[in-house]
């Protein structure tokens, strides 16, 4: 596969950023594009660095585009930076102005790992109308819905995301997706979780209300915890979701 570090100013976040891109060797374009998010500590290198990502995709007809969220959440802070504009819409325009993509919401997928789950379904939640689909990797599903942990030394630093009022605001997946439910514009959705992942009640959490509430989903829990042994291996889960039908 051909291999991008494309780096460029963003408008939405008024500085430079980056993201890597892949790009397909077989099939025909237009091609469809998976939208690969990192996680809080980490920044677009790491799924090429830490997985076998571009091993997986090498028979694939897709695009991938790995950007750089910083440790925004994929939201548009109440008090910080618009990364949810920067990703969710400006970055989509940019790769459909400069690749060969199948620009509509039925080429577009997204997925990523801890924030980057969190973040790959709030973004499919917030543009339904660009994205078909969401898969969540050991996500923190409760990031904008439940109470804060005070104890947490990094909790200011939610707070600026998130802001006052967070709950029902456009942060928390729990109203965006009865918002979509009620629209008729949800997503495809799936969610995964290690059975020793600190997130795992979260994810249990929402998935129950995802049930309660009558919304189509997939959800699975494996064994295995918060690391890259586990996003290895179930990044091709992801893919199988995506793209049941190429080789």
């Amino acid at each position: 596969m051909a291999f991008l570090d494309y780096h460029y100013f963003s408008n939405a976040l008024g500085k430079q950023t980056a993201a890597y891109v892949l790009l397909p060797e077989v099939g025909e374009s237009p091609f469809p594009v998976l939208y690969l998010l990192h996680g809080l500590s980490d920044n677009h290198t790491i799924w090429l660095r830490r997985t076998a990502i571009e091993r997986y995709v090498a028979n694939l007809p897709v695009i991938v585009v790995m950007p750089d969220g910083g440790r925004g959440f994929y939201a548009d802070a109440a008090a910080g930076y618009a990364y949810g504009k920067a990703i969710g819409e400006e970055l989509v325009d940019r790769i459909d102005k400069t690749f060969p993509t199948q620009a509509s919401r039925e080429g577009r997928v997204i997925a990523g790992l801890s924030m980057g789950g969190y973040g790959a379904v709030r973004l499919a939640l917030a543009y339904p109308e660009r994205f078909r689909a969401a898969h969540s990797l050991s996500g923190a599903m409760g990031f904008g819905h439940r109470d804060p942990n005070w104890e947490d030394p990094r909790t200011a630093e939610f707070a600026r995301v998130v802001g006052e009022g967070y709950k029902g605001g456009p942060c928390d997946l729990y109203a965006l997706a009865q918002k979509n439910q009620a629209a008729g514009t949800l997503p495809e959705l799936r969610i995964d979780c290690g059975t020793e992942d600190f997130l795992l009640e979260d994810n249990r959490a929402f998935n129950t209300f995802l049930t309660e509430q009558g919304i189509v989903h997939e959800y699975e829990e494996f064994p295995g915890a918060h690391t890259w042994e586990y996003w290895d291996r179930h990044i091709q889960d992801a893919l199988k979701f995506f793209f049941p039908l190429t080789p």
